[in-house]
């Protein structure tokens, strides 16, 4: 979540002609991931947990990809970027390694 709020707090400093495009996209990636956490995790199989944590990464993967594209545009704040750009990154890692823990089913 706290890369939901950073996102918000990224988005406040982009071109307001990017309103219905990447904030609009970015705001519903960064919510994306913990939602799908959130979901998956009440699930009654680790399998369907996994799935929801692969949703959950691949929209970790979609705001980095957004980031990107803000950052070959030289959008907004560089340092809010490279904070969501860094933190995006320890995401990913993370959710990856919890699923793989769920699905190997390593204590």
């Amino acid at each position: 979540m706290d890369l939901t709020d950073f996102t918000y707090e990224y988005c406040k400093g982009l071109p307001i002609e990017e309103r219905y495009n990447l904030i609009d996209q970015l705001n519903r990636c960064s919510c994306s991931i913990p939602s799908n956490i959130a979901e998956g995790s009440g699930k009654r199989t680790k399998i369907h947990f996994a799935e929801f944590l692969t949703t959950s990464l691949t929209s970790a993967f979609e705001v980095e990809t957004q980031l990107l594209i803000c950052e070959r545009r030289a959008y907004g704040s560089k340092q809010k970027l490279k904070e969501c750009l860094e933190l995006v990154v320890e995401i990913q890692k993370m959710i990856f390694s919890f699923r793989e823990h769920i699905l190997t089913g390593n204590d």
